[in-house]
């Protein structure tokens, strides 16, 4: 059975979140649509200005800028720097698999922008643990990069006395978890990192179920992914917000701000010709090919088809040009699979087996096709447990 797809963008109905219209239009379409259409941007604006005016000079630092080395992150530092004159602390939860091109980037921008920063690596062998037993429970391995990314600055809010945090775009962007069509300004919380980032696991749950007698952690390891208390968010009225709530979020156009003004600079990304991915969507993480191709096998789609889908929501590619080249990309299987199993001792029969028992039907994957993508260019300069170079 062929999948139910947008008409416009080509999302399928296996993506987190979606709803189709009597059209056929999906819920994520018509959420752009309100974007750009109904939303008095020059009002939150005037939002962000009060919001900044409140907190500016409270600590040692304006706000918090969590900072991966990517476009969007590159880009809320930037922006805050040249609009407002902040003066940040700019944090990275550094997830275990950045790449030569974002740390290059990265030391180049710190540089340009004159910033303080704290970058911030966890205990690999811990990680290893968490990466196998969130693929086994979620076939997904990046739980420890999805609760640090925001767990790990609002800790750092709260060890600093910083009230404000500035993430990047808005979930509403790529999913329905919060709606543009709801007005609402997108603050973080408790209740929305449970329902986005966990996967429904917290720190406290992963540590039981990895905690064993003849295998015991110290439980402070898990601090970096613990959300902080109510109590500690209080204390100093912290308030961790979305930059895109208060501006219209346009990756191209922002994309086009840092490379001329920053020379920050794109990157080849697995099974996505670096022609058709001009904003370099996530280039940082040389797990991104197989954390694609899970998604490819368990709902049918993948990388190529969520790039596309964005530069059609923003009339930047022509909708059948975006399915032409969904179906000639994605699913191709990455090389990065074979440092994954590598990292948690697991053979690839039974990584296939994990993700067959959590398929979202309608979708049928193909386990058997051998179509494997080429080495990117920095392939074998990513660490592997055995020294092994292919």
């Amino acid at each position: 059975m062929a999948l139910k797809k947008c008409i416009k963008c080509d999302l399928p109905e296996t993506y987190e979140t979606i709803e189709y219209n009597e059209k056929n239009v999906c819920n994520i379409c018509a959420g752009a649509s309100y974007k750009n259409e109904k939303i008095d941007w020059s009002e939150r604006k005037k939002l962000l200005d009060r919001i900044i005016e409140k907190n500016r000079g409270k600590s040692n630092y304006d706000c918090i800028v969590p900072f991966s080395g990517g476009k969007d992150s590159t880009f809320q530092l930037y922006y805050l720097l040249k609009e407002y004159k902040l003066k940040p602390l700019v944090v990275r939860f550094n997830h275990g698999f950045l790449r030569e091109t974002v740390i290059n980037n990265t030391n180049k921008i710190l540089k340009k922008l004159g910033v303080d920063f704290i970058d911030f690596t966890p205990n690999w062998k811990i990680v290893k643990k968490l990466m196998l037993e969130s693929f086994r429970r979620k076939t997904d391995f990046c739980w420890h990069c999805h609760t640090g990314i925001f767990s790990y600055p609002l800790r750092m809010a709260i060890m600093q006395k910083v009230p404000l945090i500035f993430y990047g775009e808005p979930t509403s962007e790529f999913d329905s978890y919060t709606d543009y069509a709801d007005n609402e300004i997108d603050y973080f919380d408790e209740k929305k990192f449970n329902i986005k980032f966990n996967l429904g696991i917290t720190a406290d749950d992963m540590f039981n179920m990895l905690n064993k007698p003849e295998d015991p952690i110290d439980k402070r390891d898990l601090l970096p992914y613990t959300f902080p208390s109510t109590e500690e968010f209080q204390k100093i009225n912290l308030t961790p917000v979305a930059l895109g709530s208060f501006m219209k979020w346009d990756t191209t156009k922002q994309t086009d701000i840092i490379k001329k003004e920053l020379n920050w600079e794109t990157d080849e990304l697995e099974h996505v010709p670096k022609e058709f991915n001009p904003n370099g969507e996530k280039i940082e993480c040389f797990m991104q090919g197989t954390r694609d191709y899970v998604k490819w096998l368990k709902r049918g789609y993948s990388r190529m088809t969520q790039i596309n889908s964005m530069l059609v929501r923003n009339k930047r590619m022509d909708p059948n040009k975006a399915k032409e080249l969904n179906e000639k990309y994605d699913g191709i299987k990455p090389k990065s699979l074979e440092v994954f199993l590598e990292y948690v001792g697991m053979e690839e029969s039974e990584f296939n087996e994990i993700i067959n028992e959590m398929i979202i039907p309608p979708h049928k994957p193909n386990f058997d096709q051998n179509y494997i993508s080429e080495k990117v260019w920095d392939f074998d300069n990513w660490y592997r447990e055995n020294n092994k170079k292919k």
